[in-house]
């Protein structure tokens, strides 16, 4: 008589272990997620994480990026436990069903949040060349669900795994790089239009050509949110004609040296006629300033 072979505890476990992973993603997303719509500032012990969080990267579609891998990481937590929630006696069939669907499932979206973190993690060491731990413990997460696809589950055809694997990455590639191409792209995106996404009216870049006119600077840094959210008050258009002068030595065209002598101690400040004003300025207050005298039909079409 032969003994049956045991079933690896790891694969006993695995679907609690993937729910738990997922549920701890899904807080941190959720965190973040949180702290863009708001605008305040994540508590992290490094500096970096509101870099990262204010950088153009981190929006997709003007949604926060966080809010997709909220979704994610929700996807794949319901599907770790939805086929405790079919009775195994009366429903047996499409219990069955259930575990085989929804493993494929999370091998697929395992395979897609493990490419694309990895992806980002390029982004942050690279392009964004900031530290944001919240982002590395997400990348961890999405590492793990996906390693736990393949070892937490016995696969009976594992070469299909693979091809499916394949297919599924390239997709995911593709699709990256797509989302992220006018970003990377620097003939089609300025320093100026760097994130900016709004349009903009008339009055507007009627605003933006006179503060030039009259030799108003707008001081600011590629990372900072308030800076973005300057930009869009005027909009992609409009910010063209703006003086804006990069602060951050790591941002396109920057010129530290005339921020140093401007003596600029924060982001974005303006200087107009020889006198400084930090923060986000309303548009009004800016005509105010400099004395414009058009029309104030301020706004995004």
């Amino acid at each position: 008589m032969f003994r049956q072979r045991s079933t690896p505890w790891i694969q006993r476990k695995s679907r609690f272990i993937i729910a738990t992973i997922a549920a701890f993603g899904a807080v941190v997303t959720a965190y973040l997620t949180i702290v863009k719509l708001t605008g305040g500032s994540a508590a992290c012990p490094v500096t970096g994480c509101d870099k990262v969080l204010s950088s153009p990267y981190a929006v997709v579609f003007g949604l926060p990026l966080a809010l997709f891998g909220f979704l994610a990481y929700a996807g794949m937590g319901t599907m770790a436990v939805l086929p405790w929630l079919i009775n195994p006696e009366s429903q047996k069939e499409l219990r069955l069903k259930a575990e085989n669907w929804t493993w494929l499932l999370m091998f697929v979206g395992g395979v897609s949040m493990m490419i694309f973190s990895s992806y980002l993690m390029y982004l942050m060491a690279f392009k964004i060349q900031s530290l944001c731990l919240y982002c590395i413990a997400s990348a961890v997460c999405s590492i793990g669900l996906f390693l736990l696809t393949i070892v937490g589950h016995s696969w009976e055809d594992f070469g299909q795994l693979v091809f499916t694997g394949l297919i599924v990455g390239m997709i995911t590639i593709i699709a990256t790089l797509a989302i992220y191409a006018p970003l990377n792209n620097p003939q089609a995106n300025s320093q100026e239009t760097y994130g900016v996404t709004t349009a903009s009216n008339p009055a507007n870049i009627a605003l933006a050509e006179h503060l030039t006119q009259v030799g108003a600077k707008m001081y600011g840094a590629f990372w900072c949110s308030h800076c973005q959210t300057q930009k869009q008050l005027f909009g992609k258009e409009a910010v063209t004609k703006l003086t804006y002068i990069e602060c951050d030595p790591k941002g396109k065209n920057a010129q530290p040296d005339l921020c140093q002598a401007a003596n600029i101690k924060g982001y974005p400040t303006w200087v107009v006629n020889g006198q400084q004003y930090s923060g986000v300025q309303r548009l009004e207050n800016l005509a105010e300033l400099s004395g414009y005298t058009g029309s104030q039909n301020f706004g995004n079409p």
